[in-house]
């Protein structure tokens, strides 16, 4: 599993929550959730019995949806605009 590094972290809030400091947007914690899931996806993909990384992967995917059904409910359109962008919901 690879680690997000500070830039890393950075980059993606500055691409989807509109500055690299603002860690407090929903838009740049859905993204960086979705990062973290897909590196904890494939680490799991070649470690089948890794039943700890699964449950935090587990609660990693119920706290983005609960993100998600935020901010689906408070912006519709970032919603929907940040869903096309991540590739998630085809």
């Amino acid at each position: 599993m690879s680690y997000l590094t500070k830039e890393k972290t950075a980059a993606i809030f500055a691409k989807y929550g509109g500055n690299a400091t603002n860690s407090g947007s929903i838009e740049g914690q859905i993204a960086l959730l979705t990062e973290r899931i897909l590196g904890i996806s494939g680490h799991l993909k070649t470690n089948k019995k890794d039943f700890s990384s699964q449950r935090g992967l587990m609660k990693m995917v119920g706290q983005r949806k609960r993100l998600l059904a935020y901010l689906q409910k408070h912006n519709l359109q970032g919603y929907r605009s940040l869903i096309e962008q991540l590739g998630l919901r085809k």
